[in-house]
């Protein structure tokens, strides 16, 4: 089987403030692909999904915990987070076997993981 998680939509209240930290923060591209709703880069058959700001859509800072690959450039990731809005919850720590993670507040104020091997 492939991916079990296919897709997330992750909740935003200024999409132009959250497409700001997550270009910088994933070095990666994040595209407003309609009103409201801006896709994170990603290629053919890989996970990923959108930013997403609708009414009665809030940020959460206590729902699922979401890990953002930055394989390579943890270090470059959590020194772009406060730049950028954002506030650093737990720096980089070895999670053995599985690489390593810092847990963030995104601009808007959900909690995220990010994650690198």
């Amino acid at each position: 089987m492939a991916n079990r998680v296919i897709w997330f939509d992750l909740p935003v209240s200024d999409l132009k403030r959250a497409i700001q930290f997550y270009s910088a923060v994933l070095g990666a591209k994040v595209v407003e692909d309609r009103p409201g709703v801006a896709v994170i880069e990603h290629g053919a058959g890989e996970m990923s999904g959108c930013l997403y700001s609708k009414p009665g859509m809030e940020p959460s800072s206590n729902g699922a915990l979401l890990y953002f690959n930055c394989d390579g450039r943890l270090d470059a990731a959590v020194a772009a987070v406060e730049a950028n809005g954002g506030k650093v919850l737990q720096p980089p720590r070895s999670i053995e076997p599985w690489g390593s993670r810092a847990v963030v507040f995104d601009s808007e104020g959900n909690r995220i993981a990010l994650h690198s091997s």
